[in-house]
């Protein structure tokens, strides 16, 4: 049993591993929700700011060319 699982129900928190696996859906089921309602409201106001100020925009190659690099650098600090 995973370290993580063992301690929620050493603690008295979880009966056993399949409360607290359970209980990790849920969490990531609500986080998911959330995310999706964030996504929802932010992103047609975000546009609407876009469109009315194009200045305000970052060039979709300036936004490749960081993740690329935060990627390399994740990499690199991986090895």
């Amino acid at each position: 049993m995973p370290n993580f699982i063992r301690k929620q129900v050493e603690s008295g928190r979880c009966k056993n591993a399949s409360e607290v696996v359970h209980a990790g859906l849920r969490m990531l089921e609500d986080f998911e929700a959330e995310r999706e309602k964030w996504l929802r409201s932010e992103i047609p106001s975000r546009l609407a700011e876009l469109r009315q100020n194009p200045a305000r925009g970052i060039p979709a190659d300036e936004v490749f060319s960081e993740l690329d690099a935060r990627h390399r650098a994740n990499l690199a600090k991986a090895k």
